[in-house]
């Protein structure tokens, strides 16, 4: 199972609207396949190159590679704090990526699916460096809708030049751009496109609004530019092209790239430099790709078009690249946006929340937790601090937090051990029937990616649990310690279990629960930051981790009567009431 988490940019921190979109959903979804037994890699990391970086780089006075440099290490910071699984988390600014992009590049090439073309290219008058296509917005001149970008109308769909737009003006400082001619290469998509459709064509168990989507775009292809006046990127690996101080790859094609590169070079840092092609070359492998609803076309038409053209397939045929024939991916998982105050995140209009703040306040699992159970998973959500709240004190904190508290609690208090179970009532059974039947119904909907269903169910199983042990009130049954130690017995297997199948979810809380349990080692293995060199480059952090290390499976496993039961500590803190109506100071004033 290969799991393919989109390239967060290294333009500034990343807000919790990024996360709830590339990396909390493909985590829980790398999770469970470990633990359901699957063989997984996933893989991902920093987009470095391109026209916003050196954008950003003006602003703070710092060169592209500092301000790549400087938001690499926070951002991997912030996804360590997460506790995303990553088997790799790199940059496109290694020597590996440069090496893997040019490859695909000139095997693209040589397969006549890259061509150079002249055209008019946008040019910011000020610096005189290209203005990147979605840096420059307009008025669509098939819909007219204002605020399209030069690279797509968000509104209609289709594909645009920046020289199509009426009204023309950089999204940067908003001067008007001069259009120059420039020789450049472009991918062919067209001659991709029977091909493209072809494909899409099986791709039957695709959410219906992607598949929609995809098919209609690819019957209208255009060449679309892969490289671009820059000096900040990838160099162009053709003779007469190699040296060319302002003639660099495009950013788009180098990213999406990095799911390749990112498996080769964790292939090569684990010591095992082919085994990258058991995920990439193997009909028996599986590729999920996670991303955000602006990103689906470059992950549904773009990136296959692209994999179609170097395998020597498509109209023009040729052969394959020095990889080989490359997988296709199998599964889209596109989120919709997490808004504020109904419109997205913004840090330029301080409309933002960034993760390391929520985690410096809150930890990880409480936003985990809210992603996967309030997430933008099929719609546009709003992010509010009174749902957060709600959600903490009364799900978490009420709910599952005060369910493991009680029955440990009690356990610990008249027995010291997880107690023995005698004859098991109706009641019994029932509940232990409901936690054990609800690994194949959560499982199930993580298979398709359903993290709002499945963290439902698993939640309702909290529910059964607490209700039972209301009703059964061992705290009652002082003359009659076997029934009392039975009731303890189907609740702490209640409890296992169901902190079992929120495992995925909240990774770290799971970690406590087990320890509250009697129990030892790593249950959920957490990423490990790690700096590492390249020859020839400077080192840089990645993180990586020993996930087979795990004690976590996707079963229900009795418990063991007489393991020694320590006095437990909340798992989950109540927050302050006043939290909902204003937030943290340091939050943004959830209103326009």
């Amino acid at each position: 199972m290969l799991t393919c988490a989109a390239w967060p940019y290294a333009n500034g921190p990343r807000h919790i609207g990024h996360v709830s979109g590339f990396a909390v959903p493909a985590d829980v979804f790398s999770r469970y396949q470990r633990m359901a037994g699957k063989d997984v890699l996933m893989v991902s990391g920093t987009d470095e190159h391109g026209t916003a970086i050196q954008v950003k780089a003006d602003g703070e006075g710092l060169t592209a590679r500092e301000t790549a440099d400087k938001y690499h290490r926070i951002i991997v910071e912030d996804l360590q704090g997460l506790g995303l699984s990553y088997d790799l988390y790199t940059r496109t600014t290694t020597l590996n990526h440069a090496e893997v992009v040019q490859e695909l590049f000139r095997s693209l090439h040589d397969n006549g699916y890259v061509v150079a073309h002249k055209q008019l290219g946008a040019i910011s008058p000020s610096t005189g460096r290209t203005l990147a296509d979605r840096y420059i917005e307009g008025t669509c001149p098939i819909c007219g809708y204002d605020g399209a970008r030069g690279d797509q109308c968000d509104n209609c769909g289709n594909q645009l030049d920046p020289i199509d737009l009426i009204n023309p003006h950089s999204r940067i400082n908003g001067e008007v751009p001069n259009f120059v001619e420039t020789e450049h290469f472009f991918l062919d998509l067209p001659a991709l496109s029977d091909a493209l459709q072809e494909w899409l064509g099986t791709r039957t168990d695709w959410r219906p609004n992607v598949i929609r989507f995809s098919t209609e775009f690819a019957k209208d292809l255009k060449p679309r530019a892969v490289t671009r006046d820059l000096d900040w990127g990838v160099r162009i690996p053709i003779e007469g092209w190699t040296d060319a101080d302002m003639k660099r790859i495009y950013v788009w094609f180098d990213a999406v790239t990095g799911y390749l590169s990112a498996s080769v070079e964790w292939a090569r840092r684990v010591g095992r430099p082919d085994a990258w092609k058991d995920w990439w070359t193997n009909a028996g492998a599986e590729s999920y790709y996670f991303m955000g609803k602006d990103n689906i076309t470059f992950h549904t038409v773009i990136w296959p078009g692209m994999l179609i053209g170097a395998n020597g397939e498509g109209s023009r045929g040729g052969t394959p690249s020095a990889f080989g024939v490359l997988d296709l991916p199998t599964e889209i998982v596109s989120s919709e946006f997490l808004t504020m105050s109904g419109s997205k995140f913004s840090s330029s209009r301080n409309k933002v929340i960034y993760v390391r703040d929520f985690l410096a306040e809150f930890g990880p699992d409480a936003l985990r937790y809210y992603i996967a159970v309030a997430g933008p998973e099929n719609q546009d959500t709003d992010f509010t601090w009174s749902e957060f709240v709600r959600r903490v004190n009364f799900e978490l904190a009420n709910e599952w937090g005060n369910l493991v508290n009680r029955s440990v609690s009690m356990a610990h208090k008249n027995v010291g051990a997880i107690p023995t179970a005698g004859e098991l009532t109706d009641e019994d059974r029932a509940l232990l029937a409901a936690s054990k039947e609800a690994f194949t119904t959560v499982g199930e909907l993580l298979e398709r990616a359903r993290f709002k269903q499945a963290i439902g169910e698993a939640m309702r199983v909290v529910s059964l649990a607490n209700k039972y042990l209301s009703d059964s009130e061992p705290w009652k049954k002082k003359d009659d310690p076997v029934r009392r130690d039975t009731i303890l017995h189907v609740a702490l297997q209640a409890v296992a279990d169901c902190n079992t199948l929120l495992t995925p979810f909240m990774p770290h809380a799971a970690q406590k629960v087990h320890e509250a349990l009697g129990g030892t080692g790593v249950w959920a293995a957490q990423p490990e930051l790690i700096e590492v060199e390249e020859e020839g480059a400077p080192s840089y952090p990645v993180l990586m981790g020993d996930y087979a290390a795990e004690a976590a499976r996707w079963a229900s496993v009795p418990i063991v009567a007489g393991t020694p039961l320590a006095k437990p500590s909340p798992i989950f803190a109540k927050l302050d009431e006043k939290l909902g109506e204003t937030g943290p100071a340091w939050s943004p004033v959830l209103t326009d």
